[in-house]
């Protein structure tokens, strides 16, 4: 019998999907947790009263009706997940960052740009609530 493959350094590999946020969080590294905390606090101080923690795709996300943004932590980063469409709208303020299709990195070493988390969020917020109406 063949053992199935699996990618050296993959996260599924050395452990199970977190069911909870708080099961998430109890696996950031200490040098990730603070970023990560702030990350999530500022983006808590964004979203309507009504939101929820909740994982989705693996990573904690903020949710009312929908997924409003997902936020991460990584070995040397921490990233916000707010949709291609909100990444695209503000590319021209992402300057010192790394960007993806959906994400932007903030490193753990540098302060988060709390301003421009707070719009991306605010964006990613009026386009969610502009397609339920639609």
């Amino acid at each position: 019998m063949r053992k199935a493959k699996t990618r050296k350094g993959s996260s599924a590999a050395k452990r199970k999907q977190p069911k909870t946020v708080d099961e998430y969080l109890a696996h950031v590294s200490e040098s990730a947790r603070a970023t990560l905390d702030q990350l999530r606090a500022v983006i808590r101080a964004v979203v309507p009263r009504g939101a929820t923690e909740v994982i989705s795709y693996g990573i904690p996300a903020f949710r009312q009706k929908r997924v409003i943004v997902w936020y991460a932590a990584f070995s040397n980063h921490c990233s916000l997940f707010p949709t291609n469409s909100v990444i695209e709208r503000f590319k021209d303020k992402f300057r010192g960052f790394s960007t993806s299709k959906g994400t932007i990195q903030f490193p753990l070493d540098k302060p988060l740009p709390v301003a421009l988390i707070k719009k991306l969020v605010k964006a990613r917020i009026a386009e969610a609530e502009s397609s339920e109406r639609a």
